[in-house]
């Protein structure tokens, strides 16, 4: 399964436009890329009316009870839709677990080990990110992380779903789905990569130029 990783509800609208992907995600950093000083609230709801399925929202307070906070308003967007996206950390997990006895949907993010995942899965994250570019950052292999915390999560029959994020190329989205990646989120740019090979292009050209020459 894809999600888009994005803040720009033009490009989120017509990526869904295709068919392919089933949520949306979003981070801090690329919002102050995206979306600069715009209104946080103005800029979720209209992520929300261009998209469908969960729409992950990330928590910037750094203390418990701010967490605890941002997090209410941010649910009162759209308690159906919008995924709180908690930092992993002790207060993370802290956090996490609130949450979800208040029914709250909830993606602990920032995990790069398997230890982290299993982790942010027992406090009953709905999704559990793992950054599969920054993992490789450090000199590890991403998709054993993947493959590992999905092989636990099967056997203990856990609820959370991975999703694989920091994709940087086409290549990374491949082995986070074949290392048992439930989600991979990509950026806009990468999703309009997937779309080419020179040999379709090729083909349909011939097919299309037969097709005009006919008779």
């Amino acid at each position: 399964m894809l999600f888009v990783d994005s803040t720009e509800p033009a490009e989120i609208e017509a990526i869904f436009a295709w068919g392919v992907v089933r949520g949306v995600t979003t981070n801090p950093l690329i919002y102050a890329r995206e979306s600069g000083a715009s209104d946080l609230s103005e800029r979720v709801r209209a992520i929300l009316a261009v998209s469908s399925g969960p729409v992950s929202v990330e928590l910037t307070s750094e203390d418990e009870a701010g967490m605890l906070a941002e997090a209410d308003r941010y649910v009162g967007w759209d308690a159906e839709r919008v995924t709180i996206k908690v930092p992993f950390s002790e207060m993370g997990l802290r956090v996490t677990h609130q949450l979800k006895s208040q029914g709250v949907r909830c993606n602990v993010t920032c995990t790069m080990s398997f230890n982290q995942a299993y982790l942010a899965a027992q406090t009953g994250a709905d999704f559990v990110s793992i950054f599969s570019g920054r993992v490789r950052d450090i000199g590890y292999d991403a998709r054993h992380v993947i493959s590992e915390t999905r092989a636990q999560f099967d056997r203990e029959g856990l609820d959370s779903r991975i999703i694989v994020g920091s994709i940087r190329h086409l290549m990374d989205v491949n082995e986070a789905l074949s290392a048992g990646a439930h989600i991979v989120t990509v950026t806009p740019q990468i999703l309009r990569k997937m779309l080419h090979h020179p040999k379709t292009d090729e083909a349909i050209e011939q097919f299309n130029e037969a097709w005009r020459n006919r008779g």
